[in-house]
């Protein structure tokens, strides 16, 4: 028999589980999401997340309420009378109602090696730490931040050039096959949960915008964690001067170099053809970049059309 399930999910990082869910012909009574937001140019026209439009094409019933707080949402969802409810980046507060509605619980499914990375960000974060690994894991929900116990787990180790956007593709579809396992497991019986360990507990707080600007005094491997955490989605940046006048430069892809003579060059100072940088420690190429307004370049093509000289300050 399948399980009767309640999805909650928003954006792309969600759209794998929704589809292996409903592959697994699992009995999905209603699917979540975050309402409509304005987009387009102008932010006039009203578009729906990714999942509300994936539930669409499946033909699955969608709801997006504002909140889950008032009375009439948390009865309309405990209406639905299902045996769980799979979270996976819903993006809204379950208040405890919700939580214990469904006969089995809430499960989330949360992209960091929990404890490490409980919070908003965990794929940003562990990227810019520097963390070699992470993981997918499926949580019983509570009240708590991502404090729940752990049904399953699958450890992904991270590449060096790896940036946010590989990350986040690779631990999507590891999610949705990891979330397939447990509810098979949930529906026979067999499901166990692990407490988290009290130790080793770091917080992923949402990404700010005046943590994007990249600091040169950092170690040339901190400036290559940093970029490759933001890429390519908000993006690093940095100021240059180009043709007279200072400009805001996204940067989406670098490396860090040795010094090779580059140790007394102040932090920000291109010490190399075509973009290599100087660091509070070491130097990293700059290999993709983007100015404001315009199309990601490689490097040979960026510089061909913002020239940038050797002894050129960034700051």
């Amino acid at each position: 028999m399948a399980l009767s399930i309640i999805f909650m999910g928003t954006p792309d990082f969600s759209v794998p589980t929704l589809r292996a869910l409903h592959e697994a012909s699992h009995d999905i009574r209603a699917v979540y999401t975050q309402p409509p937001r304005p987009a387009g140019r102008r932010g006039l026209e009203l578009t729906p997340s990714p999942v509300h439009r994936v539930a669409e094409e499946l033909g699955l019933p969608v709801r997006h309420p504002v909140s889950l707080k008032g009375t009439d949402e948390q009865q309309a969802f405990a209406a639905l009378n299902a045996d769980v409810a799979v979270v996976v980046a819903y993006g809204l507060l379950l208040p405890q109602p919700i939580l214990d509605a469904p006969r089995h619980g809430c499960f989330n499914g949360h992209a960091s090696a929990l404890p490490r990375w409980r919070g908003a960000a965990p794929i940003q974060r562990a990227l810019m730490a520097g963390d070699t690994e992470t993981a997918m894991m499926v949580m019983k929900m509570e009240a708590g931040l991502d404090t729940g116990p752990v049904a399953m787990e699958t450890r992904i180790p991270i590449g060096d050039d790896m940036n946010a956007g590989d990350l986040h593709d690779r631990l999507a579809e590891a999610g949705a096959l990891l979330m397939v396992d447990a509810m098979a497991a949930l529906e026979a019986g067999t499901l166990t949960l692990t407490e988290q360990p009290a130790e080793g507990v770091t917080y992923a707080r949402k990404i700010d915008k005046s943590e994007t600007r990249i600091d040169w005094t950092a170690t040339a491997q901190g400036v290559h964690d940093h970029i490759r955490g933001l890429a390519p989605f908000p993006g690093a940046w940095c100021e240059m001067e180009i043709g007279g006048k200072a400009e805001r430069v996204k940067v989406l892809k670098a490396s860090p170099v040795a010094a090779d003579g580059d140790e007394d060059a102040a932090p920000g100072t291109v010490v190399a053809e075509p973009l290599t940088v100087a660091c509070g420690r070491g130097s990293v190429a700059l290999e993709r970049l983007q100015k404001a307004g315009g199309k990601p370049l490689d490097v040979e093509d960026f510089v061909r059309g913002s020239p940038v000289s050797v002894g050129d300050r960034f700051p």
